[in-house]
């Protein structure tokens, strides 16, 4: 069975959640607030509203600034994640989550043109 990283995977907002339960998903938002046990953290994506990520193991680094989350949607609509990476705002450009959730929409929108379904072959 192949792993969450090696299947495609859709990028999402926090208003899509709900359709992708129990699937993988790639979420891109800027981090609100840190559980202070480390085991979540919310964030807010381009159109203002907040999702949770849960993690697997507890956070061993501060967390701020833009991430991107890939894991799997649960039933409660958090996303459980298999990995994050911190998006860095080099040169003092911030990342326009807002230009961002305006992207998604037109892929969304389009899907023959931005297929997520089709499997890599290799």
């Amino acid at each position: 069975m192949e792993g969450i990283l090696d299947v495609p995977k859709p990028r999402i907002t926090c208003g899509m959640l709900s359709q992708y339960i129990g699937r993988p998903v790639c979420f891109v938002g800027r981090v609100e607030k840190v559980h202070p046990t480390g085991k979540t953290f919310t964030v807010s994506d381009g159109e203002g509203k907040i999702a949770t990520v849960e993690l697997v193991c507890v956070l061993d680094e501060e967390l701020s600034g833009v991430v991107e989350v890939v894991g799997m949607v649960s039933n409660k609509g958090a996303i459980m994640a298999s990995t994050y990476n911190v998006l860095r705002e080099d040169k003092g450009i911030p990342f326009d989550l807002e230009l961002y959730a305006e992207a998604l929409k037109v892929i969304h929108e389009f899907p023959q043109h931005y297929p997520f379904e089709v499997a890599a072959s290799g």
